[in-house]
């Protein structure tokens, strides 16, 4: 079959634009290779195989190209930022307190809000977006997005500390565990040690690690999902790359 003999969907909706115009623009590739995707069949359009001539509506269709997750909506902004301590998890302050938004300046258009919080003597990373349902979905215990956290805690750390931790400690609202624990390093009376854990109750990291016999000095969230804090200096933002965008849609399961 030649591309010219496949028959496009006819059920494009008025103002859409030609498929892979809609990839290109996103950065997929240019519209020939675009077009060379959709004819090997490694586009699909709200769950249906696409074919060449299609037409999307950009803002609205859900695209996935080789099963990833595509935003082609330019009205959806997704963001890392590296909380400094000290700043409180708001966009703004009635207290007049450093908050999200005194770090945006005039850089981001459009109005985004903070996914999920990290108390004001905390750091690390955050994320910034305007698209609602992946923001539900990554904060709802229920789809289990894990974060990883670096902590400086009081010393020495005994052996069994991380299979305490994995096996679960009681705290005043239920038993709270963590998925991974490991002692990065060590030194006098304090050490450093990185957990992972897949829910989000207040103070969770601290509260479990002080009830461990362990109380936290400093806490820097590194990671959320697949979104590495890396080497984004405190007070920066950045904007996530395309793999990264899908790579939150994926750990959704979108």
């Amino acid at each position: 079959m030649s591309r010219d003999d496949r028959t496009p969907h006819t059920d494009a909706p008025e103002g859409a634009e030609r498929l892979q115009k809609v990839l290109a623009a996103a950065g997929v590739g240019s519209r020939r290779a675009c077009e060379d995707l959709i004819f090997r069949r490694r586009v699909t359009v709200n769950g249906r195989v696409a074919q060449l001539g299609d037409k999307v509506d950009p803002a609205t269709a859900v695209i996935h190209v080789d099963g990833e997750r595509l935003v082609t909506d330019t009205r959806l902004v997704y963001l890392a930022m590296n909380k400094p301590r000290g700043v409180v998890s708001t966009m703004a302050d009635e207290k007049g307190r450093t908050a999200l938004a005194d770090f945006l300046g005039n850089r981001v258009e459009q109005r985004v809000y903070h996914v999920g919080r990290l108390d004001a003597d905390s750091e690390g990373l955050l994320l910034l977006t305007n698209d609602g349902t992946l923001a539900h979905r990554l904060m709802h215990p229920s789809y289990g997005v894990p974060k990883t956290y670096l902590c400086e805690v009081s010393g020495p750390i005994p052996r069994n500390l991380g299979k305490r931790l994995m096996a679960g400690v009681e705290l005043e609202d239920g038993p709270a565990k963590v998925d991974s624990f490991r002692v990065v390093d060590t030194l006098g009376r304090t050490a450093q040690v990185e957990l992972t854990l897949h829910e989000g109750r207040k103070h969770i990291v601290r509260r479990i690690l002080g009830e461990a016999g362990h109380p936290v000095s400093r806490l820097i969230r590194t990671s959320i999902g697949p979104i590495r804090l890396g080497d984004l200096r405190a007070g920066r933002t950045r904007r996530l790359t395309n793999a990264e965008v899908a790579a939150l849609f994926k750990a959704v399961g979108d």
